[in-house]
């Protein structure tokens, strides 16, 4: 299901070492390369170019940039970047992992491409973002980002007042009925062999949500090939004009084996652990966006990749001091 977005010229790759690499350039990447440009940090941003919201028409709950194309934010996004001294390249890591210590034991890493090119950092922001893996249901994937949807906050507004269903795929599913519910009173259910409570029947029902437990068998598109409905094991086709899903949602980890960062097991999903400000256990690695919060929307990704940004300077400026106190003259 992956989307690429357009193509765009790309930056040469740094020669030496740089202060940081940015794996990912979607806006928890940039916004990470932003700050460190901005503070005169050398930083190359390496992008596979397939962010995660490339299907959707607009980002929304955005404030000031509600309604932009995706990549519409992300084209200014790179050349802000630019704008300052760093680097965007297009391509995709299939390793990065730590090297030798610097002479006075600043840490460095090494980062190779998939077309042999290599660079080393010393410090790593991974800002790879997750995918969305949907459920086997046939002509499901093809509506994605348009009339299948998963975040009442980026396409609610969008859909309301529609006939919409909730194809569930776990207990997760339950919380968004209910979010989705407050934008359309035409609100179907269908518990697609998943366990449903009878407490959650009983509120769905207060609510006026209908519950269908045939499971469904795909999905039915009218003759302008817009999704019309659904087609349930029994054969009845119950009509809906959108449908909600809760993806299981996988953090991006291709090529990242060698740095050993640690994973969580969510409901959701399976994503990268972190602590305050992207922190991991890695010393030097830190991570933002989706691939360690994978309900965080553009906003929130762009405010984590600045939080990094800001955090891998810091620990920069320290190990910048500590190597002039070592070598004992001015650096």
């Amino acid at each position: 299901m992956a989307v690429t977005t357009p193509p765009y010229a790309s930056d040469a790759l740094a020669e030496g070492t740089v202060d940081a690499v940015v794996i990912g350039g979607g806006a928890a990447g940039l916004n990470g390369a932003l700050i460190l440009a901005r503070s005169r940090r050398s930083v190359v941003v390496i992008d596979s170019g397939s962010p995660r919201n490339a299907p959707a028409e607009a980002v929304h709950g955005l404030i000031a940039l509600d309604g932009t194309p995706p990549t519409e934010i992300l084209r200014p996004g790179r050349e802000q970047v630019r704008q300052y001294g760093g680097r965007v390249v297009h391509g995709e890591v299939v390793s990065a992992e730590s090297a030798a210590p610097s002479a006075d034991g600043d840490l460095r890493f090494t980062v190779t491409l998939a077309d042999g090119r290599s660079i080393t950092a010393r410090r790593i922001l991974v800002a790879t973002g997750l995918k969305d893996v949907l459920p086997e249901v046939p002509g499901l994937a093809e509506h994605w980002g348009h009339s299948v949807v998963h975040c009442p906050y980026c396409h609610g507004w969008e859909v309301r007042d529609e006939p919409i269903g909730i194809l569930a795929t776990g207990p997760a599913a339950i919380g968004p009925a209910l979010l989705f519910r407050q934008l359309t009173e035409d609100l179907t259910y269908f518990t697609h062999g998943t366990d449903l409570d009878e407490d959650s029947r009983a509120r769905f029902a207060a609510r006026g949500i209908r519950v269908i437990d045939t499971p469904v068998i795909e999905v039915v598109n009218d003759e302008n090939g817009a999704l019309a409905g659904v087609r349930l094991a029994d054969g009845q086709v119950v009509a809906r004009r959108v449908l909600g899903v809760v993806p299981q949602m996988q953090a991006r980890t291709q090529g990242l084996e060698g740095l050993n960062l640690p994973v969580q097991d969510l409901p959701t999903g399976r994503t990268f652990a972190s602590g305050i400000a992207g922190t991991t256990e890695v010393p030097g690695v830190w991570v933002a966006g989706n691939v360690t919060d994978p309900v965080a929307q553009v906003g929130a990704s762009a405010a984590a990749g600045a939080l990094a940004g800001i955090e891998i300077n810091k620990m920069l400026a320290i190990a910048d001091t500590d190597a002039a106190l070592q070598a004992g003259s001015p650096r």
